[in-house]
Protein backbone atom coordinates (compact mmCIF):
# COMPACT_ATOMS: atom_id res chain seq x y z
CA UNK A 1 0.00 0.00 0.00
CA UNK A 2 1.14 3.29 -1.05
CA UNK A 3 0.66 6.50 1.05
CA UNK A 4 0.96 10.30 0.13
CA UNK A 5 0.54 13.03 2.79
CA UNK A 6 1.07 16.62 1.35
CA UNK A 7 0.02 19.26 3.77
CA UNK A 8 -2.44 22.11 3.37
CA UNK A 9 0.19 24.52 2.40
CA UNK A 10 1.54 22.74 -0.58
CA UNK A 11 -1.82 22.04 -1.89
CA UNK A 12 -2.80 26.12 -1.72
CA UNK A 13 0.50 26.36 -3.96
CA UNK A 14 -0.24 24.07 -6.61
CA UNK A 15 -3.61 25.29 -6.92
CA UNK A 16 -2.07 28.44 -7.41
CA UNK A 17 0.24 27.24 -9.69
CA UNK A 18 -2.24 25.99 -11.54
CA UNK A 19 -4.36 28.91 -11.62
CA UNK A 20 -1.98 31.03 -13.13
CA UNK A 21 -0.92 27.97 -15.50
CA UNK A 22 -4.72 28.27 -16.56
CA UNK A 23 -4.73 32.34 -17.08
CA UNK A 24 -1.65 32.39 -19.36
CA UNK A 25 -2.90 29.88 -21.13
CA UNK A 26 -6.63 31.95 -21.63
CA UNK A 27 -4.42 35.09 -21.82
CA UNK A 28 -2.27 33.70 -24.76
CA UNK A 29 -5.13 31.95 -26.83
CA UNK A 30 -6.90 35.65 -26.80
CA UNK A 31 -4.33 37.54 -28.15
CA UNK A 32 -3.82 35.20 -30.34
CA UNK A 33 -7.55 34.34 -31.78
CA UNK A 34 -7.88 38.32 -31.69
CA UNK A 35 -5.75 39.73 -34.27
CA UNK A 36 -8.13 41.60 -35.98
CA UNK A 37 -9.93 44.41 -34.94
CA UNK A 38 -13.46 43.32 -35.15
CA UNK A 39 -12.97 39.83 -33.22
CA UNK A 40 -11.67 42.12 -30.09
CA UNK A 41 -14.66 43.73 -29.95
CA UNK A 42 -17.76 42.51 -27.12
CA UNK A 43 -20.49 40.60 -29.32
CA UNK A 44 -22.21 37.69 -28.67
CA UNK A 45 -22.65 36.48 -32.74
CA UNK A 46 -19.73 35.26 -34.50
CA UNK A 47 -18.15 37.94 -37.17
CA UNK A 48 -16.57 35.63 -39.78
CA UNK A 49 -16.99 36.23 -43.31
CA UNK A 50 -14.58 35.10 -44.85
CA UNK A 51 -16.55 33.10 -47.70
CA UNK A 52 -19.80 33.41 -49.06
CA UNK A 53 -20.83 30.48 -46.76
CA UNK A 54 -20.01 32.46 -44.32
CA UNK A 55 -21.53 35.85 -45.01
CA UNK A 56 -24.77 33.61 -45.27
CA UNK A 57 -24.62 32.04 -41.58
CA UNK A 58 -23.59 35.48 -40.84
CA UNK A 59 -27.09 36.43 -41.95
CA UNK A 60 -29.07 33.21 -40.78
CA UNK A 61 -27.98 33.70 -36.55
CA UNK A 62 -30.11 36.51 -37.01
CA UNK A 63 -33.03 34.45 -38.56
CA UNK A 64 -32.68 36.21 -41.93
CA UNK A 65 -32.59 33.98 -44.84
CA UNK A 66 -30.93 35.99 -47.61
CA UNK A 67 -30.75 34.99 -51.13
CA UNK A 68 -27.18 33.15 -51.90
CA UNK A 69 -25.73 35.70 -54.24
CA UNK A 70 -25.07 39.15 -53.03
CA UNK A 71 -27.25 41.65 -54.93
CA UNK A 72 -24.29 44.36 -54.47
CA UNK A 73 -20.96 43.96 -53.75
CA UNK A 74 -19.09 47.37 -52.86
CA UNK A 75 -15.70 48.52 -52.21
CA UNK A 76 -16.24 51.64 -49.82
CA UNK A 77 -13.63 53.42 -47.50
CA UNK A 78 -14.81 54.65 -44.03
CA UNK A 79 -14.28 58.32 -43.51
CA UNK A 80 -11.20 59.48 -41.51
CA UNK A 81 -13.45 61.99 -39.77
CA UNK A 82 -17.23 61.22 -39.27
CA UNK A 83 -19.90 63.74 -40.69
CA UNK A 84 -23.32 63.40 -39.02
CA UNK A 85 -24.92 60.89 -41.31
CA UNK A 86 -21.49 58.72 -40.20
CA UNK A 87 -21.76 59.43 -36.54
CA UNK A 88 -25.51 58.11 -36.63
CA UNK A 89 -24.45 55.04 -38.52
CA UNK A 90 -21.60 54.36 -35.95
CA UNK A 91 -23.82 54.57 -33.04
CA UNK A 92 -26.22 51.97 -34.13
CA UNK A 93 -22.85 49.63 -34.69
CA UNK A 94 -22.07 50.57 -31.39
CA UNK A 95 -25.46 49.35 -30.28
CA UNK A 96 -24.89 46.59 -32.04
CA UNK A 97 -20.86 46.17 -30.41
CA UNK A 98 -19.27 46.87 -32.88
CA UNK A 99 -17.56 50.34 -33.90
CA UNK A 100 -16.63 51.80 -36.73
CA UNK A 101 -13.89 54.51 -35.71
CA UNK A 102 -11.05 51.48 -35.80
CA UNK A 103 -11.28 51.41 -39.58
CA UNK A 104 -10.96 55.38 -40.30
CA UNK A 105 -9.45 55.56 -43.51
CA UNK A 106 -9.35 51.81 -43.96
CA UNK A 107 -11.00 50.17 -47.63
CA UNK A 108 -13.78 47.98 -46.70
CA UNK A 109 -16.03 45.77 -48.55
CA UNK A 110 -20.21 45.85 -48.58
CA UNK A 111 -22.03 43.19 -49.07
CA UNK A 112 -25.93 43.65 -50.06
CA UNK A 113 -28.06 40.81 -49.93
CA UNK A 114 -31.58 40.68 -50.68
CA UNK A 115 -33.57 39.55 -47.13
CA UNK A 116 -36.25 37.10 -47.76
CA UNK A 117 -38.21 36.44 -44.86
CA UNK A 118 -38.54 40.13 -43.13
CA UNK A 119 -41.54 40.13 -41.32
CA UNK A 120 -44.74 41.67 -42.94
CA UNK A 121 -43.13 42.14 -46.44
CA UNK A 122 -44.15 39.50 -49.25
CA UNK A 123 -41.45 36.89 -50.27
CA UNK A 124 -40.31 37.80 -53.57
CA UNK A 125 -39.70 41.52 -52.29
CA UNK A 126 -36.74 43.22 -53.39
CA UNK A 127 -36.09 45.69 -51.58
CA UNK A 128 -34.92 44.87 -48.22
CA UNK A 129 -31.79 44.36 -47.75
CA UNK A 130 -29.06 43.02 -45.06
CA UNK A 131 -25.95 44.97 -45.74
CA UNK A 132 -22.57 43.87 -43.59
CA UNK A 133 -19.30 46.12 -43.58
CA UNK A 134 -16.28 43.24 -44.43
CA UNK A 135 -12.72 44.01 -43.43
CA UNK A 136 -10.00 41.36 -43.51
CA UNK A 137 -12.79 38.36 -43.73
CA UNK A 138 -14.59 39.84 -40.15
CA UNK A 139 -17.95 41.81 -40.23
CA UNK A 140 -17.20 45.24 -38.53
CA UNK A 141 -20.19 46.73 -39.21
CA UNK A 142 -24.04 46.96 -40.95
CA UNK A 143 -27.50 46.95 -40.76
CA UNK A 144 -30.52 45.50 -42.23
CA UNK A 145 -32.42 48.29 -44.10
CA UNK A 146 -35.41 49.24 -46.92
CA UNK A 147 -33.92 50.42 -49.99
CA UNK A 148 -37.43 51.95 -50.87
CA UNK A 149 -38.13 55.59 -50.67
CA UNK A 150 -39.14 56.90 -47.09
CA UNK A 151 -37.52 53.34 -45.87
CA UNK A 152 -35.86 52.02 -42.96
CA UNK A 153 -32.76 50.78 -41.35
CA UNK A 154 -32.15 49.27 -37.89
CA UNK A 155 -29.10 46.47 -36.57
CA UNK A 156 -28.99 43.30 -37.57
CA UNK A 157 -31.25 41.47 -35.09
CA UNK A 158 -35.09 41.54 -36.26
CA UNK A 159 -37.02 44.49 -34.29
Amino acid sequence: MFVLSVKSRKIKLYACVFAGVCAVLLLATAILSGSDKADSKSVWYNVSAKSAEERIAFAEQFGWNVEKTPVEIKNVVIPVEFNDVYKNYNDLQLSQGLDLTAFAGEQVSRFSYVITNYPGYPEGTDYIRLNILVHNGAVIGGDVCSVKLGGFMHGFEKE
